[in-house]
């Protein structure tokens, strides 16, 4: 017979992993302002791998943003589980950043004087955090990059590379991995490597990934693909191949303004 202990939810389990509210982002003033976000509303629920596509200047690295807390909205709301971004302070945002989230962007960013061991284990120290090696180690394999600990950025592949970028956002065990055009500088069969690590890190181990991407192939590996327009919410699409994303952005692009 299954037992159940009383008590009050845990939030981790029963919040969404990042929640926008009629989220408004806009720039300049007057006759040159122009609305990046107009009303969005979305919800990324725990353990899901979620795509966002548009065309070009749809606002989806402004929607990535606003939702990592790199940007402020100029209204809405966006909150992290239970935690409501706008209202933190600059320094209380930064250590959120720092210790709940995760970022991997198409430029890889790692420091080339260091090596792989280093790069991964720079949020820690920047943290002022111990850094265990195993620690170290143990998100270096689960990129599978377990022996190459001393080789330095430009001793790897782009693939390679992007992996370890992989492993520092992975380190801090964050509740939320945002990426950015991920693959954008990677070839095709090195692409699709990286694209089925970030698969298996939502299959295997429950990661909340929110990925923007131009490319139907990279957004057919998501769970769900949400369609912005000019700054709104443009539909889904939930297990879809790459020709019905392809063939659903071919209808977006063509739409007249």
């Amino acid at each position: 017979m299954t037992t159940h202990t009383s008590g009050t939810a845990d939030p981790l389990e029963t919040l969404n992993a990042v929640e926008l509210r009629d989220v408004r982002r806009e720039f300049g003033t007057g006759a040159g302002k122009v609305t990046a976000l107009d009303g969005v509303t979305l919800t990324f629920p725990r353990g899901t791998f979620t795509a966002v596509m548009g065309p070009s200047g749809s606002g989806k690295s402004t929607l990535l943003q606003c939702a990592a807390g790199l940007d402020r909205p100029t209204a809405g709301s966006v909150r992290l589980g239970g935690t409501e971004l706008t209202t933190l302070t600059e320094r209380r945002l930064t250590l959120l950043r720092r210790e709940r989230i995760g970022f991997v962007f198409q430029a890889f960013n790692l420091l080339p004087s260091l090596t792989t061991e280093q790069n991964v284990a720079l949020p820690l120290r920047l943290a002022g955090r111990r850094v265990p090696k195993a620690q170290v180690r143990e998100a270096l394999h689960r990129v599978g990059l377990g022996t190459r600990t001393h080789h330095r950025p430009t001793e790897l592949s782009g693939g390679q590379q992007q992996r370890v970028a992989l492993a520092r956002a992975l380190i801090t065990r964050p509740e939320v991995l945002f990426a950015d055009e991920p693959t954008g500088a990677l070839d095709t069969r090195t692409g699709k490597d990286v694209l089925t690590l970030l698969r298996a890190l939502t299959d295997t181990e429950h990661h909340t990934i929110v990925m923007v991407t131009h490319d139907p192939l990279a957004a057919s590996y998501a769970d769900r693909v949400v369609f912005l327009v000019d700054g709104a919410v443009n539909g889904e699409l939930t297990g879809a191949s790459a020709a019905e994303i392809a063939n659903r952005m071919t209808t977006l692009e063509a739409a007249p303004c």
